[in-house]
């Protein structure tokens, strides 16, 4: 099994990395500055670390779209490219001490999304019905048609976010009503913050998982999982499974501490695969984790247990000073 260099990509949170029918994977993240979005590209996971990152859209100077950019995904979907953010139009929180981001999609029709900011358009904010914080979008497909899972504060519900889901009618704007997922309800998720997640899906062995990560972003910072089988309806929440405990977390002994937001890619090889999720080596974090920018990109391969459900063993340690 291929051991790569971790961190892999340094002072990047929130890594998300797809792996695209020309051979290239592509990664975004937010970076420590939270004004921009950028995106490199390697033919290898490990060459991702040594890749130019291109700058393909900035904040605005005002609006919606104007402060603390976070958590792009980048989505090929129909022969284009979108990507997924979310942005506040302030730094202020509100009158619940919650930021004030929403959630939205940008567009690229070029084969090669690396090409220039111009060839990136604004489809604006993706509305779910709902005006609260929401944030940490992802899509995938089921059954020819198109979901969109993201985190949202209800304020009927104690916590800063649950999860949802609805189906969509194109890639920036839903069909359906959401329908909530989770939300934050163990010991585990109510660390520090009550919060559900950093959303990402992975679709194997007849069943779809989704990964999320709980708790305050220290070292408290874990990953969850629900799962349902594949043939179910996903927009009814009595199907889904959710565990009890968390999947992954901080490994005290190796000094991993908060691993999560992750997403999923494939090896080189087509065939393993790979979880990827940002993680700190130390504890002592002054001020507001947000601020602090040590949440660097790690990759590391996992297996499936032999009931079906993916294990992702513990956070692999540091390798590379």
């Amino acid at each position: 099994m291929t051991v790569y260099t971790n961190p892999l990509i340094v002072q990047r949170a929130d890594p998300y990395i797809y792996k695209h029918t020309d051979g290239y994977y592509y990664f975004t993240a937010s970076v420590p500055a939270y004004n921009l979005i950028e995106i490199r590209r390697a033919k290898t996971l490990e060459g991702l670390a040594h890749a130019a990152p291109r700058t393909i859209w900035r904040k605005h100077e005002s609006g919606p779209m104007s402060q603390l950019i976070w958590a792009p995904e980048i989505h090929y979907i129909d022969g284009k490219w979108f990507i997924y953010f979310a942005a506040a139009e302030t730094t202020a929180l509100d009158k619940n001490g919650m930021f004030q981001h929403r959630m939205f999609c940008i567009e690229c029709d070029n084969p090669d999304p690396m090409r220039s900011e111009d060839d990136w358009i604004e489809h604006g904010q993706v509305e779910t019905g709902m005006d609260s914080f929401s944030l940490d979008a992802t899509c995938f497909e089921a059954n020819n048609k198109l979901y969109y899972v993201w985190a949202q504060k209800d304020p009927d519900i104690k916590g800063n976010s649950n999860l949802y889901i609805a189906e969509m009618g194109n890639p920036w704007t839903l069909k359906s009503k959401p329908v909530m997922l989770s939300k934050p309800e163990f010991d585990w998720e109510t660390i520090g913050f009550w919060v559900n997640e950093g959303p990402a899906v992975i679709h194997r062995n007849g069943r779809f998982f989704l990964t999320y990560s709980a708790s305050a972003t220290d070292e408290h910072y874990a990953m969850g999982m629900l799962s349902i089988p594949d043939d179910k309806d996903l927009l009814d929440a009595s199907n889904w499974t959710k565990s009890k405990k968390p999947v992954f977390q901080s490994d005290m002994a190796t000094h991993q501490y908060g691993p999560g937001h992750n997403s999923f890619t494939v090896g080189e090889d087509g065939k393993t695969d790979i979880l990827v999720y940002h993680c700190r080596d130390y504890t002592e974090i002054k001020g507001d984790p947000l601020y602090d920018p040590n949440r660097h990109t790690k990759v590391q391969a996992f297996t499936w247990n032999d009931d079906g459900t993916p294990n992702f063993g513990k956070p692999v340690p540091y390798n590379y000073d």
